[in-house]
């Protein structure tokens, strides 16, 4: 024969059960909130770093990628920099790399989550450059003159590295050393750039080769594909926005033909 069950019971039980697992949920990742807004370094609150210099406004998430060298690195204002973002100055910590900064971030970049910025010789980035995550720019690059030795052993290839204001750098995209990036410059997610880019240019691949450039009088070249996307009104407020974005695709009659 079955015995009894207390069906009220066994129902109560699980009940609690699946209330404690969302009660713990919501504890966890409140909690993750509060740390993340804790550990975040901002000039106010720069927690165990001594960066040269930390602009008005910016802030590095929490929690940071692998940092040293700091009193080299200066940030503008207005940086975002995402979490798991590396910055480095100098080949280990611990060196002196005399009085001048080493890399240095303009007013308003934006270093996407899990993005690799590695200064050995000066690296610059100019005012509002924004980059997608994980991207990785770099002075320093392995070298294999010696067929004999592990390339990892051999002293590495270092080059200046300057990206021009206004770029923006896709997702993945690796910058190399010496590389010199002009203004407004796009680089296609996953690309590799090395040497010069001009002004107004679009690189793609690997290696990187323009595939598209500004010019004065004639425009895109070749001739961009689509229409410019249409900006927000700057007067339009977020309830409008919000209205907008619910309100129901216009209806257009049946198809002509």
């Amino acid at each position: 024969m079955p015995k009894n069950r207390n069906t009220f019971s066994s129902d109560a039980s699980t009940a609690l059960r699946a209330w404690g697992r969302r009660a713990a949920s919501r504890a966890v990742h409140r909690g993750w909130q509060w740390i993340q807004q804790a550990g975040a370094v901002t000039a106010e609150r720069p927690g165990p770093y001594r960066f040269g210099r930390i602009g008005t406004a910016t802030k590095l998430a929490f929690p940071l990628g692998t940092v040293f060298g700091e009193r080299w690195i200066e940030l503008g204002d207005h940086c975002i920099i995402g979490e798991q973002v590396t910055l480095t100055a100098g080949m280990m910590p611990g060196l002196d790399l005399g009085p001048d900064p080493v890399l240095r971030l303009g007013n308003g970049v934006v270093l996407g989550r899990g993005s690799h910025v590695v200064a050995s010789q000066r690296v610059t980035f100019g005012d509002d450059v924004f980059c997608g995550p994980y991207v990785y720019v770099t002075s320093d690059n392995h070298s294999y003159d010696d067929p004999h030795q592990p390339i990892g052993r051999q002293w590495p290839r270092s080059a200046p590295v300057s990206i021009g204001s206004g770029s923006w750098l896709g997702t993945g995209a690796v910058i190399l050393p010496g590389a010199r990036l002009g203004r407004n410059v796009v680089v296609a997610a996953g690309s590799v750039v090395r040497g010069e880019v001009p002004d107004h240019a679009v690189v793609a691949g690997a290696p990187a080769k323009v595939v598209r450039r500004w010019e004065e009088g004639t425009g895109w070249v070749p001739p961009l594909r689509t229409a410019p996307p249409v900006p927000i009104p700057s007067e339009m407020t977020a309830e409008q926005l919000r209205a907008l974005a619910d309100a129901p695709p216009p209806d257009d009659g049946p198809p002509a033909g």
